[in-house]
């Protein structure tokens, strides 16, 4: 049989001479012969007669398959009729069959999706407009050939049914002509149909056939619209283990969209699928050597797969938490199969975006597996568990026991492999978030990881180098680190990404710059570069966290620049757009833009200027607020900005003292001091001071002291 293109295991060899005897040898011959004829205008000759006579006369299942095979209507041929005048194939109107019935109730179940799906969706899940292979002379002989054989799959018995599953697999399936060969006849109906026989050769060749096409986007949909994936989910309950592991595998490869994935879910595919995981449930071996054969391994692995494609999904994320997805999940990352791992490491990272998984994933001990297989020789793999770990590590917990589980050193020595950039994306990212602990920052500087992390700021792709500029942030918050970047070159090229248009990237790179502000001689090299104007032109950015990412960096810089005061002034139109900005919704644009005033209003001129541009009305409009953030650093703006003519007066009239003296019921310390800063700035105002008293000050400040 392994000559006719299925090879079957020895177990599926023995389950075939039970079922029934292999077709002979000179029929095989015969058919293929048939088949695979260099006269092409005999070939297309023969094609038209067949569909003249599908006209009148509309295919039936043969006898031999009719007490196993439910057509009930799906994968009528499709009918095509020739042109006598131009020679050409056309198409005439569908015939109504079940499976064209599904495809028109395509739109309706469009509309009765819901949105549940994760943002790790990306462009694939999108369903690709529908289109049929043009008729034509041109197409290659494959085509014709191959829908002869869709003939035979539709009227053969099962001797002609079983040869034409192998002869099928011979041809490149590869390639989009042979699938769209096999699509546009009707093949896919009767490949599903196929599927719910009781004959174990012709489903395992159906599921060859299925799972080498459907890497095709339509025909995933198509398989989708003809009902193909609750057909396969039930044969994930057979005890044939190769039928399971091809039914997974081609449930993987159409689950590539939101539609597939529920279907997969509303039918009990989920719960099948973590069933697979536990590969050693039905043994009677201990559960370790059962693990590791190889039978049970492969089973495993194509759950596995499947899973990752179906957890993309955040419903389907938790469909696999509550069916006890993550411990078989922890089991299987100890074994050493590689081909088991990548799948498995895969769907930990899809499912640790979720705040629960990444609480499992801690329970189960799953980081310190993660960190070991940093070390292996599979790129993918490596890949997949930095990215693993970058989704783990928002938790400091985290963090901090991929540092005792020795991962930081892998990490780093990964950086100096950037061919793969896919790999090198989840490296930088995962050192991105590990650097978030002070401890992690500090082997790094060990393994000289922010020496080569500058290195990287240039000739990147942009997820590169928003992990990058991310850890160099962190890195740059303690003084030792800010010295390196400095001496290694790193302020020039991160002043250069300011002009860039990536949110993220943008976000990531302003918070670098200003790190590197607060020292002094960085300080220098950015005004010589004009860094400090592009964070300016930042704040008319549309994004609320980019211009908060910019104010927050303007702060070091207007603090430790030499002549800050003038600095400021240049830039026209700047001092009238910060103060605009106090107009904003988003309360960390407002606390950071506070925070860049108070820094502003040191220098008399410039707080001058910000009172008639309206500073005072609007930073007294604010006061109302309940984020101790933005009352900490709008009560340091309103003290700073006391200091200039009647503006004491100004604050009193606009209503803010009373707002300010309820700020100290805080339990934030930094609210309590700059709210005293603020108080006794507006205390010079005998007016101000009877609202004080009459809102309690006194009490609270002694209760405070």
């Amino acid at each position: 049989m392994s000559k006719l293109g299925i090879s079957f295991s020895e177990d599926q060899q023995k389950e075939k001479d039970q079922l029934g005897k292999a077709p002979k040898k000179e029929e095989a011959a015969a058919l293929r012969k048939d088949i695979s004829g260099s006269d092409k205008r005999s070939l297309e000759k023969n094609q038209i007669n067949f569909w003249r006579n599908q006209m009148t006369k509309r295919w039936e299942p043969s006898l031999n398959w009719k007490t196993t095979v439910n057509y009930k209507g799906k994968g009528s041929a499709k009918e095509i009729q020739e042109d006598k005048h131009t020679g050409k194939l056309e198409k005439p109107r569908p015939s109504v069959s079940h499976g064209r019935a599904q495809l028109l109730r395509k739109s309706a179940e469009k509309i009765e999706e819901t949105v549940s799906d994760s943002s790790s969706e990306s462009e694939e899940d999108e369903e690709p407009p529908d289109h049929r292979q043009e008729a034509s002379a041109d197409l290659p002989s494959e085509y014709w050939q191959i829908q002869k054989l869709v003939k035979y799959l539709k009227g053969g018995n099962q001797t002609a049914t079983v040869i034409a599953l192998c002869s099928m697999r011979d041809f490149s399936l590869a390639q989009e002509t042979c699938q769209l060969a096999i699509r546009d006849v009707g093949g896919l109906e009767v490949l599903i149909n196929l599927l719910e026989t009781d004959e174990v050769k012709c489903k395992i060749g159906s599921l060859k056939i299925l799972k080498e096409i459907s890497h095709n986007p339509q025909i995933r949909q198509n398989i989708v619209d003809l009902g193909g994936l609750p057909i396969m989910v039930n044969i994930l309950d057979s005890p044939h283990k190769s039928l399971k592991c091809l039914a997974a595998e081609t449930i993987a490869n159409v689950a590539k969209f939101k539609r597939a994935r529920r279907v997969v879910r509303q039918h009990g595919g989920i719960t099948k699928l973590v069933a697979l995981l536990d590969c050693a449930h039905d043994s009677t071996k201990p559960a370790q050597s059962s693990l590791y054969e190889a039978r049970d391994v492969e089973v495993a692995r194509c759950g596995a797969l499947a899973l990752w494609s179906c957890s993309k999904s955040h419903t389907n994320k938790e469909a696999i938490r509550k069916a006890g997805g993550i411990p078989l999940l922890a089991r299987l990352l100890k074994t050493s199969h590689e081909n088991m791992l990548i799948p498995v490491v895969g769907t930990l990272q899809e499912c640790a975006s979720e705040e629960n998984y990444r609480a499992a994933i801690k329970a189960e001990r799953i980081i310190e597996n993660l960190v070991k297989n940093l070390n292996s020789e599979n790129e993918q793999l490596q890949e997949h568990c930095a990215m693993a770990i970058y989704q783990c590590a928002e938790d400091k917990e985290t963090r901090d026991l991929v540092r005792l589980h020795g991962g930081l050193k892998p990490l780093a020595s990964l950086l100096n492999n950037t061919d793969n950039k896919e790999r090198l994306a989840a490296v930088t990212g995962a050192i991105w978030k590990c650097s978030i602990s002070k401890e992690n920052v500090t082997k790094f500087r060990e393994y000289k990881a922010i020496e080569t992390l500058v290195g990287l700021l240039t000739d990147q792709p942009e997820e590169v180098l928003v992990n990058v500029v991310g850890a160099l942030g962190e890195c740059c918050q303690e003084r030792e680190n800010r010295v390196i970047v400095r001496k290694c070159g790193g302020i020039q090229p991160l002043v250069n990404l300011l002009v860039g248009i990536n949110q993220a990237l943008l976000v990531n790179v302003t918070k670098a710059v200003g790190a590197c502000a607060v020292e002094p001689e960085s300080m220098m090299i950015i005004d010589r570069l004009d860094g400090v104007r592009l964070l300016w032109s930042l704040l008319k950015n549309p994004h609320p966290d980019v211009k908060a990412s910019a104010a927050w960096a303007l702060c070091p810089c207007i603090k430790n620049a030499k002549d800050a005061g003038e600095m400021v002034r240049s830039f026209v139109g700047g001092l009238e757009l910060i103060v605009n900005l106090l107009k904003s919704d988003n309360k960390e644009v407002l606390a950071s833009v506070c925070a860049a005033i108070t820094n502003i209003a040191k220098d008399q001129e410039n707080l001058a200027v910000i009172t008639d541009h309206g500073v005072v009305p609007l930073l007294s409009k604010l006061a109302n607020t309940n984020n101790n953030k933005l009352r900490h650093h709008l009560a340091e703006a309103i003290s700073r900005c006391c200091m200039w003519g009647r503006n004491r007066v100004a604050f009193g009239e606009h209503k803010a003292v009373a707002p300010l003296v309820r700020y100290l019921k805080s339990n934030d310390t930094n609210v309590h001091r700059a709210t005293a800063q603020a108080l006794y700035q507006l205390s010079e105002d005998a007016d101000n001071c009877i609202t004080m008293h009459e809102n309690g000050a006194v009490k609270k400040n002694i209760f405070i002291s």
